[in-house]
């Protein structure tokens, strides 16, 4: 769960689906009027992590473009209104040009970590955590990938150890260690 303070400050749901209300400089009259009425989008504190691997024990790992040598498999927020299955299947889609469908397994499992402090800026004010949903995908055998070159710069299919020691994320290193134990 995100951790929000101020909520009581948001109309019903509008912290919840990323969206700040405030007004314009030129008709507040005071600080609190100014952080209260203009619409500020925030990044929703909930994301997916999609593990892709073959039944051969090859785990996809994609290089983000920034930071330039971080590693991962794929990830990405929600969007306002959208369930973690949904956005797993629009991410896949998006870094790797897979199409899924029901082939996507939900690992009903999700981990509460702490936002880098770097990132903090993309939330609301307050929120610390994000939750991550975990999902899997299992292939038959290696597929081209269709990388989006604003995200990623390259990939690589890895056995489950040398995927697990390659990404900078303990959740992705914890999942891929999981998956690979099935």
């Amino acid at each position: 769960m995100a951790l929000a303070s101020d909520d009581h400050d948001q109309p019903a749901g509008a912290a919840a689906s990323g969206l700040a209300l405030h007004v314009s400089a030129e008709t507040a009259t005071t600080p609190q009027e100014i952080s209260t009425m203009t619409p500020a989008v925030y990044k929703r504190p909930q994301s997916v992590l999609v593990v892709i691997c073959t039944r051969g024990g090859e785990f996809l790992m994609l290089r983000r473009t920034h930071p330039g040598q971080f590693w991962q498999s794929v990830t990405g927020s929600l969007a306002p209104g959208e369930s973690p299955r949904s956005a797993a299947l629009r991410e896949v889609w998006e870094e790797t040009g897979l199409r899924v469908g029901s082939a996507l397994i939900d690992l009903k499992h999700s981990v509460l970590f702490p936002i880098v402090r770097a990132w903090r800026a993309r939330y609301a004010p307050n929120v610390c955590f994000n939750r991550e949903y975990w999902f899997a995908l299992v292939l038959e055998t290696r597929r081209m990938i269709r990388l989006n070159p604003l995200e990623h710069l390259e990939y690589r299919w890895l056995s489950a150890e040398r995927a697990a020691r390659l990404t900078g994320s303990w959740t992705n290193r914890n999942a891929i260690r999981a998956l690979a134990a099935c």
